[in-house]
């Protein structure tokens, strides 16, 4: 009876002692790690007092021993950028993922915003700026504030900035203006326009910005189109030509890299970016962001030959048009987004909606909401230039795919490609900018090779009344030459746009 009592005794002590450890592993089993988490299993279904014992010293060991950091691949640079993707998409709840979908206005940003909804990039609209003729340094500290709640999150996933540097960093006090496209165009000079690319990126990347919105290869078939000036000419041979801005932009490719993967060179270079696709040079009578009524041979012979090349050329992103094709809005037309350009021409890096792109799906804008975030993120847009309502947007895309409206596979393409760019440009390994090209911005070599491209750019309409009488060359002796018109005395009429 006594023998009894005591074996009744010894297993009412194993198993409070079982209970209580149980309890002690499972709730602190997020810092014992794994490796304690597996031996325990293998424990319960042993429930021996030696193993226990064991247990115990194991337990001794991990709890006396340093915490070993948790070793993520998406954060070593020697890993493969696939194997980093992957790595980085395996950890992403819903929600950062659809931030890094997201990009917003400088206006409504701050490193709260940031960190809070996880936001994968940040732009200047036309004109928007930090501060009145602000500094390069103001730049940069601006951006590097926003990239600060971007590391601080819980994967550290930085943000990408980006700006309209479309004929030089134009938005930028003191930087070096271009002349546009058109003039560019008529220069006929693909290796001046590859300088002006480079020079470019380095006044971009001067001001701590990596994301540049540039080029427009549109081909402008009407000049009624009030935007003709931002492409390059009405022939689609030379306006191939000029996407050797492009490597000037990025940097040259290397002659190994895979068939439509982004590339970026480096901290000198910028993130580059075709639009508008497509066809927004071809609308009816040239009304912006009309219908571009043309067959589909007409489309692939006319305005779709410089995308097909910018992407040989390694661009990283590619922007939709307002636009529509034969009465479908490009920014919901699968077809051509994800049907041609990603699948056809194999471009890998990301689609960028315009500004406020998704809103103009419906008219008027903004008229059914929903459905221009289902209907555009189908069609295969990755980033969306919201710009300022983005909890509007992402409670909108969250639904869809709680509810199985957007297939988490579409999120998982767009958060990939989004990354992958991030990834090819040292995005991770160089987050912030530091002040080591403020002396890019306006430097005197760049406003010389300005000087050239006018030079080279300019075009003489008409020589005189007649060809008997040509009133160029001037006489030396001139003493006054009369400049008038709206033009003659205005610097932003001469600098176009």
């Amino acid at each position: 009876m006594i023998e009894l009592l005591l074996l009744k005794s010894r297993c009412s002590f194993h198993c409070s002692f079982w209970v209580i450890l149980s309890y002690f592993i499972n709730g602190f089993s997020a810092i014992l790690g794994p490796t304690v988490s597996r031996i325990w299993k293998k424990i319960r279904m042993a429930r021996s007092r030696v193993a226990i014992l064991i247990m115990g010293v194991v337990l001794w060991c991990c709890l006396t021993t340093p915490a070993k950091a948790e070793y993520m691949k998406y954060k070593d640079p020697k890993q493969p950028i696939p194997v980093r993707i992957q790595d980085l998409l395996d950890r992403m709840t819903l929600e950062e993922k659809i931030g890094q979908m997201v990009q917003i206005e400088r206006k409504v940003a701050s490193a709260d915003v940031m960190k809070e909804y996880f936001i994968g990039s940040v732009l200047s609209g036309g004109g928007s700026v930090p501060a009145p003729q602000a500094s390069a340094e103001t730049w940069i500290n601006m951006v590097n504030d926003f990239q600060r709640g971007s590391l601080s999150t819980r994967l550290g996933i930085p943000m990408i900035y980006g700006i309209d540097s479309v004929h030089g960093n134009n938005n930028v006090y003191k930087a070096t203006i271009f002349p546009h496209n058109i003039g560019l165009g008529a220069s006929r000079d693909p290796e001046l326009v590859n300088k002006i690319g480079a020079a470019t990126a380095l006044e971009t990347r001067a001001t701590g910005i990596p994301y540049a919105f540039a080029p427009c290869i549109a081909v402008c078939r009407d000049p009624r189109w009030g935007r003709c000036y931002e492409s390059y000419s009405e022939d689609p041979q030379i306006v191939k030509d000029m996407t050797d801005i492009i490597p000037g932009l990025q940097g040259n490719i290397p002659t190994d890299s895979p068939k439509g993967v982004p590339f970026v060179a480096g901290k000198n270079n910028v993130v580059a970016c075709s639009k508008h696709y497509v066809g927004d040079g071809g609308t009816t009578k040239g009304i912006n962001e009309n219908n571009t009524v043309i067959d589909w041979q007409g489309l692939l012979s006319i305005h779709m030959p410089a995308y097909h090349t910018s992407i040989m050329k390694g661009v990283s992103t590619v922007m939709i048009s307002y636009s529509s094709w034969n009465g479908i809005k490009m920014h919901a037309n699968r077809e051509l987004i994800t049907g041609f350009l990603k699948n056809t021409l194999g471009f890998k890096g990301f689609v960028i909606s315009d500004w406020e792109g998704l809103d103009r799906i419906t008219y008027p804008p903004h008229a059914n909401y929903s459905y221009s975030i289902q209907a555009g993120i189908h069609a295969g847009i990755d980033m969306v230039m919201v710009p300022y309502n983005y909890k509007e947007f992402i409670d909108g895309l969250t639904f869809h795919v709680k509810n199985n409206v957007i297939p988490m596979s579409r999120i998982d393409d767009a958060v990939r490609r989004i990354l992958r760019v991030k990834f090819v440009m040292g995005l991770f390994e160089n987050p912030l900018a530091d002040n080591s090209l403020v002396d890019q911005l306006g430097s005197q070599e760049h406003r010389e090779l300005a000087r050239e491209a006018v030079r080279k750019s300019l075009v003489l309409l008409k020589n005189g009344q007649s060809l008997n009488r040509p009133l160029l060359p001037l006489p030396k002796k001139t003493s006054k030459i009369l400049v008038a018109g709206s033009h003659a005395d205005n610097l932003g009429y001469q600098c176009g746009g």
